[in-house]
């Protein structure tokens, strides 16, 4: 009789342990390890190695011949650009958000646009069939032909599937499926692990596309084991500020497709819908008069996206002056004040310093650097920057202006929005004038602050 094997896993890093500790060893995180109960395969002894078929050779690359991916087209432009196109056939898709953010929403939407085109299934763990069909209506959806089933056992999900034989399966959630061979809770390592690894299994042998809905912890990591990022093929996270009513959905893994690539859609009372030009939505309520603001360009994935930052420097009152910082990095603001005052001559020691991005969005590159420095500038002279002016470049601990990549795309997205005038990194400065563009290339921060004041 097979014997089963009991191992942990810490849901964090995915080390593997011996035994039960409260602390991962590995990355130190405190009640993340979890127990882990797999049957080890009857007549195979622990330790002896893959017991299966040898008869696989080696193929060299040059051999493979190439075959064009065929994508399908979901009908949707921003989920199809963070997908690289459209969802392969074979596919696993893992996406990831908070609660309420729109992400059955969004599948019901997609579902809606595929029926006729493609046969999809639809499996709910978390909703009855009336609250499906009552979405559906509050959203104006017709998914009348719209195969559904609300069943949370694996086994009897993937008999269903065998019968059906859907192009496309949408599973949500992951998180509350169950096996009838793991002895635990939906919701578990052992569990997100097995009932993963069956619906991956059944996507590669029967070139099914399927997406899994997947819930997040309040740090806002995917819930479960870090394996289950491993095993799907894309990874996308939907993303929003509170009270905001757009929403980010964003590529963090990507096998068919290039990484951070970046959707952009509005909550409306009918559902999500697309914004096709996020640049001119973020500036639509940009003030030309307002000292402390300034205008950026950043790249995400293949776009370049124009937006607001604003920053408010204010006399305090406290000890130790508060930096804070929405849709930023607190840190990396810090140290752009340390290098404003040993290279600027600007001491901002005994000011508060608030900075935000206008419109929701975060910022992770650095070609943030210099716009953020001439806005909190700005600010602390009650000076407006020069009007209909964009500044991008990445700013060094000896105050140095370094270059961004794909500079001159960003230019010419500016000046398709009307911008007049651009501060740039001078390795930045395009072979090419930019029509309708006067651009200052600066090599270090005096410069930068002089072309701006």
């Amino acid at each position: 009789m097979a014997k089963t094997k009991i191992t942990f896993f810490c849901t964090a890093c995915g080390s593997e342990l011996a035994k039960w500790a409260g602390q991962c060893p590995d990355c130190k995180a405190w009640n993340t390890v979890e127990e882990f109960r797999q049957a080890a395969v009857a007549g195979v002894p622990r330790g002896s190695g893959y017991a299966g078929t040898t008869n696989q050779q080696v193929t060299e690359l040059a051999s493979v011949s190439e075959q064009k991916v065929a994508r399908i087209d979901i009908g949707i432009s921003e989920l199809d650009r963070v997908l690289g196109g459209g969802i392969v056939p074979g596919s696993v898709v893992l996406i990831g958000g908070d609660p309420g953010i729109g992400k059955s929403t969004l599948l019901l939407q997609v579902l809606a646009g595929l029926l006729g085109k493609l046969k999809c299934l639809y499996v709910s763990g978390e909703e009855s069939l009336q609250q499906i069909n009552m979405r559906a209506k509050r959203l104006g959806l017709d998914v009348g032909p719209l195969r559904c089933l609300t069943e949370t056992n694996v086994e009897q999900i993937l008999n269903v599937a065998q019968k059906e034989q859907p192009g496309l399966v949408v599973v949500d959630s992951i998180q509350t499926l169950h096996s009838e061979l793991v002895q635990s809770a939906p919701g578990s390592v052992t569990q997100v692990r097995e009932t993963a690894a069956g619906l991956v299994r059944y996507a590669k042998q029967m070139n099914c596309a399927m997406v899994l809905v997947g819930h997040v912890t309040k740090d806002g990591s995917l819930a479960g084991p870090r394996i289950l990022e491993h095993m799907v093929d894309a990874v996308l996270y939907f993303q929003s500020d509170e009270g905001s009513r757009y929403r980010v959905i964003r590529a963090f893994k990507n096998r068919f497709g290039a990484v951070n690539e970046l959707g952009v859609f509005a909550m409306t009372g009918l559902g999500l819908k697309e914004v096709s030009n996020p640049s001119a939505i973020f500036l639509s309520g940009h003030s030309e008069t307002a000292a402390g603001s300034a205008i950026t360009v950043i790249r995400e994935g293949t776009r370049p996206m124009l937006l607001e930052l604003q920053a408010l420097v204010d006399e305090s009152h406290l000890a130790n002056p508060r930096r804070v910082t929405i849709g930023l990095d607190h840190s990396r603001l810090a140290m752009l004040l340390a290098v404003l005052h040993r290279h600027g001559g600007i001491s901002l020691g005994d000011q508060d310093v608030f900075a935000n991005v206008v419109g929701g969005m975060r910022i992770t590159e650095t070609g943030s650097d210099l716009p953020l420095l001439l806005a909190v500038l700005s600010s602390f002279r009650d000076r407006v920057l020069p009007e209909k002016t964009v500044i991008f470049g990445e700013v060094g601990l000896s105050g140095e202006v370094r270059p961004v990549y794909n500079g001159e795309e960003r230019l010419k997205e500016a000046a398709g929005l009307g911008f007049s005038r651009a501060i740039i990194p001078k390795a930045n400065r395009p072979r090419q004038p930019v029509e309708g563009l006067s651009i200052n290339a600066v090599s270090n921060l005096n410069e930068a602050i002089g072309a701006a004041f």
